[in-house]
């Protein structure tokens, strides 16, 4: 339970650290990409055993925490369009109902069991997700639109089911931290690649202000998949429940921290869905 709950901490101040950087005029691609550095490192110096770069490749995972990596960044890329252009609750909800994706992996592939109680805490807890995460303004999405909350819910619910995978077909507990910053590694290649491209359009000035965003930035994400890691070792909770109160308490935690931190205001459709938020974690955590 304590490293479910330190994996939604450490996830729900990334959106803090996202909504700094708009205060603090960081610039946002330079951070991202520094932020996986930090969290590659982050991993290297966890790791108490001895570190044989070489070997690594050799690892039965490697290869599929390269593409994890890119696939990292690829989503990222694709979240920012979806909240430029669509709003950033959109991308919010697509990216937490994806939730789906590995719950229904867990039931199918490794047999996990739902009992009817957590069936409705995972129905509600999507539509927790939704109302929460709902504005006022009402949006036009057009069919070409369409497709970039599609992408961010399936690249985002691939992620999280590929951690699932490795977590129980490929890794054991000593390797969370070399495992988690090979992903990173691979993140954070990927990003130089695609800031290098970029630079010759928009050069990237580097100053602290960005490599500060990027260590406040990577800290936490790399301890939000270490923690999640950890937490789907519970013997007490399958996968399912595990990604359904991750996501459904990071939304939740999420906007109370904007509401205390930053003073947003929200609806009756916001606070009914963190008053089902509340009540899905309950039924799956209970029952």
């Amino acid at each position: 339970m304590l490293d479910l709950a330190l994996s939604v901490l450490c996830s729900s101040f990334i959106f803090v650290v996202f909504k700094l950087f708009d205060t603090y005029k960081v610039q946002t691609l330079f951070a991202i990409i520094t932020n996986y550095v930090v969290a590659c490192a982050t991993g290297l110096v966890l790791y108490t055993e001895p570190i044989d770069f070489g070997a690594i490749p050799s690892r039965p995972w490697f290869w599929g925490t390269v593409l994890l990596g890119v696939l990292f960044i690829v989503i990222f890329y694709v979240m920012a369009k979806t909240s430029q252009r669509l709003g950033v609750s959109v991308a919010s909800v697509a990216t937490k109902m994806s939730l789906v994706i590995p719950v229904l992996i867990g039931v199918l592939a490794y047999e996990e069991h739902l009992s009817p109680l957590k069936v409705l805490g995972i129905v509600l807890a999507l539509a927790a997700v939704y109302f929460a995460s709902v504005k006022q303004k009402s949006l036009h999405i057009t069919k070409d639109d369409l497709i970039l909350p599609v992408l961010v819910f399936l690249g985002s619910g691939i992620i999280d089911a590929s951690i699932n995978y490795f977590r129980a077909t490929k890794l054991n507990t000593a390797e969370y931290p070399i495992f988690s910053a090979t992903v990173f590694a691979a993140a954070a290649c990927t990003g130089i690649l695609l800031i290098i491209g970029k630079s010759f359009k928009t050069p990237l000035k580097i100053n602290l202000k960005n490599v500060v965003g990027g260590i406040a930035l990577g800290v936490p994400n790399y301890f939000s998949i270490f923690f999640l890691l950890r937490a789907l070792q519970n013997e007490r909770w399958n996968s399912a429940s595990i990604f359904t109160i991750n996501n459904v308490a990071i939304v939740m935690f999420s906007t109370v921290l904007g509401i205390a931190l930053f003073r947003e205001k929200l609806s009756f459709k916001n606070w009914l869905g963190i008053t089902l938020a509340v009540v899905s974690i309950l039924l799956v955590a209970l029952f």
